[in-house]
Formats: structure tokens, C-alpha cells, sequence
């Protein structure tokens, strides 16, 4: 283990460039398959840091093992308090000027880390850098994602991320400049979601480049997909609120057609539990907030259908 004195004196001389950050919770049984798709690109500009968040399995037992193995391997262990505080942790003890956060359950691909020092070559403002994915489904078929351009003004760039989906920012195939990471934290009471704040920030606070060389595996499963409506409209308003917390005035306008969208999240996610009198509910309220929102073509089938008795 890497105590936090000697974690200072490794990085005093030479800050790296990338800080490579991996929270992990109780994937001792895929960890080692995102542990060596960092180490197999290792260079000198680069630190690894594991945040082992109060794992139950056997997971401190592999850190320990990799930490022996290989110096560079900085582990540190938290009581369990999630995610969003795992990563907080890590970007906090980082020294790198860029943080790129690795699932424990996704990988590398070989070129990755290459790829985004080129990036940064080229585009040396860059608050942020969007990569290409493979999107890996559980049946283990693999999809090509491709970044999408963000440019534009605040408004634009927050129109086309969070209503329009035009924009697709995802951990691990995403390099984020570490200062605006400590500016918008990780909002830590969120459970799910916790990412969208701190993307919406960092895509109106720097300029952000592309490179269309795939970064990462991502790995889709069952327990990723799994939508938990347990106080699901307290929910809702507690990401409108970290959302537009850290936004620019100009994006204020939004607010409520992005609480609309909030509300269309909790109407598809009614009716795919077959709550229909929820979804009912959620979709009026919805098309109070913004009709605009509402009556986009996929959502108005699905109510039309609801209304008709025929969900």
C-alpha cells in the first residue's frame, strides 16, 4: 500500500500528465483486466491510482497483490460511500494535469493513452477530450461509438448534451482537465447520475477535442442497466438542482425544459414497470413544464398509446 506521504514524494519532481483513476467496489473478478490495459501502455507521464471503496469481495487481496508487483500501482482504501466519493477522492490525491477515470469493469484499448498525448499536442487548451468506444453488449457483440463535435456557445453545447443527446460523454473514454474536476466536484448524494453535473460544467468551461481513435471496452451488464425508482421524483429534482447549480447564466433558460426531460425519464421508466397511473402522472407534468420536450415524436407514441389503453 501507498501511503499519502509517499504518494507526494513520487509525484514532487515530475507532475504527471494523465492521472488514470479506477474506483473500485467489489470487482476483484474483472479488476485485473482494467489494471493491465493501463499498465500495458505504462510511460512516465502517467500515474495510476486505485480507489478501493469498502469492497466486501476479495478486491483489496488483488490491489495488494498488483501493488507488490508493480510500484506504480497506488492504492487507497475508503469506507464504502460510493462512487462519486471514490472518484472525488481520487481526483483530490491526483497530481496529473488531466484525469481520465477508469471503470473497474472496463478497459483500456492498447493505443489509448498515446492517442490522447497526441490530442493534447494538438489541442493544448483542451479542458476536455471526447474518444471513440467500444460499446461492448453482454452477449459480448462490440459497437464502434464515434465522438460527436461540441462547439458552440454555452447554451448550444448544453441544448445538444443534456436535450438533445447530440453529445455523448462517457468515463473512460473521456479525458478531463483535473482543476474544473476539483471546481464541480462529484455531487456525492446523488446515486445515479452523479456524472451529468460534472460533464454539463466541463463542456461550457474549456474548449474540448475529439480524436476518433477508440480509447476504451466498455462493458454493458444487467446490473448497469437496471433503473431503481425507489424515491424516484425527489431524485429527479436533486440532479435538476446539481445540474444547473454550476451552469452559466445563459443556460438558466433550459432549466425547465431540462426538468421536463427529468420527467420523461420517469414516464418511460413507469411504463417499462408497467406503473401506468405514475406514468400518466409524470408525462401531464412533463407537458406542463415543456410542451417543446413533450411532444417529441418518441415520448407522444408512447402517451398516445398509454391514453388509448393500448400500453
Amino acid at each position: 500500500m501507498t501511503t499519502l506521504s509517499e504518494h507526494a514524494a513520487m509525484n514532487a519532481e515530475q507532475p504527471p500528465l494523465i492521472s488514470v483513476i479506477i474506483p473500485a467496489y467489489n470487482y476483484a473478478h474483472l479488476l485485473p483486466r482494467a489494471l493491465d490495459s493501463v499498465l500495458a501502455q505504462w510511460a512516465d507521464d502517467i500515474e495510476l491510482l486505485v480507489i478501493n471503496d469498502g469492497s466486501t469481495d476479495n478486491t483489496a487481496d488483488v490491489l495488494a497483490d498488483y501493488a507488490q508487483r508493480y510500484p506504480q500501482v497506488q492504492v487507497i482504501s475508503q469506507a464504502n460511500a460510493g462512487a462519486a466519493a471514490a472518484r472525488n477522492h481520487g481526483i483530490r490525491l491526483a497530481h496529473g494535469r488531466y484525469a481520465l477515470l477508469l471503470d473497474a469493469d472496463d478497459e483500456l484499448l492498447p493505443e489509448a493513452l498515446a492517442s490522447l498525448r497526441q490530442t493534447l499536442q494538438a489541442n493544448p487548451d483542451a479542458g476536455l477530450v471526447l474518444g471513440a468506444q467500444l460499446s461492448v453488449t453482454a452477449d459480448g457483440r462490440e459497437r464502434l461509438r464515434l465522438p460527436t463535435p461540441a462547439s458552440g456557445s454555452p447554451r448550444q453545447l448544453i441544448r445538444r448534451y443534456l436535450l438533445e443527446k447530440k453529445i455523448s460523454i462517457s468515463h473512460c473514454c473521456t479525458l478531463f482537465r483535473r482543476d474544473l474536476l476539483l471546481q464541480r466536484p462529484y455531487p456525492e448524494q446523488l446515486r445515479t447520475g452523479e456524472d451529468i453535473p460534472v460533464f454539463a460544467y466541463l463542456l461550457v468551461s474549456a474548449p474540448v477535442a475529439l480524436t476518433k481513435q477508440p480509447l476504451a471496452r466498455i462493458h454493458k451488464h444487467a446490473g448497469s442497466l437496471r433503473h431503481n425508482r425507489d424515491d424516484e421524483e425527489a431524485v429527479a429534482q436533486g440532479m435538476l438542482r446539481e445540474v444547473f447549480a454550476s451552469l452559466p447564466a445563459e443556460c438558466q433558460p433550459l432549466r425547465k425544459r431540462y426538468e421536463a426531460q427529468r420527467y420523461l425519464s420517469l414516464f418511460r421508466a413507469a411504463l417499462l414497470a408497467d406503473d401506468k397511473p405514475a406514468a400518466k402522472r409524470f408525462y401531464r407534468h412533463a407537458l406542463g413544464l415543456s410542451p417543446l420536450q413533450a411532444l417529441r415524436w418518441s415520448y407522444l407514441k408512447k402517451a398516445v398509446r398509454l391514453a388509448s389503453g393500448l400500453a
